[in-house]
């Protein structure tokens, strides 16, 4: 079971020469949602999108807009920081 989903893109090159920098955003959405019982529509129809939006969300396939994460993180009583977070890489 996924509990993070992870969504690359360039954020071009850091201090080193060893290649680019990537960030990740992570989202506990699947987990957050099972934990509180929410089928994909429900949780669509709270946040005001589509269930479609809701599954590419949790699939990493598409990083929400600022006002929908924090819509988000409402619903789940949470902090957008405890939904969405930013990971670090290569």
């Amino acid at each position: 079971m996924l509990t993070a989903l992870d969504i690359p893109f360039c954020r071009g090159y850091g201090k080193s020469m060893s290649g680019p920098t990537t960030e990740h955003i992570k989202n506990s959405v699947y987990t957050l949602r099972t934990q509180k019982g929410l089928t994909q529509e429900e949780l669509a129809e709270k946040a005001g999108v589509t269930r479609q939006t809701v599954i590419a969300i949790e699939k990493g396939n598409y990083t929400p807009s600022v006002l929908l994460a924090l819509k988000i993180a409402s619903i789940f009583k949470a902090q957008v920081e405890d939904v969405f977070r930013i990971s670090y890489g290569k």
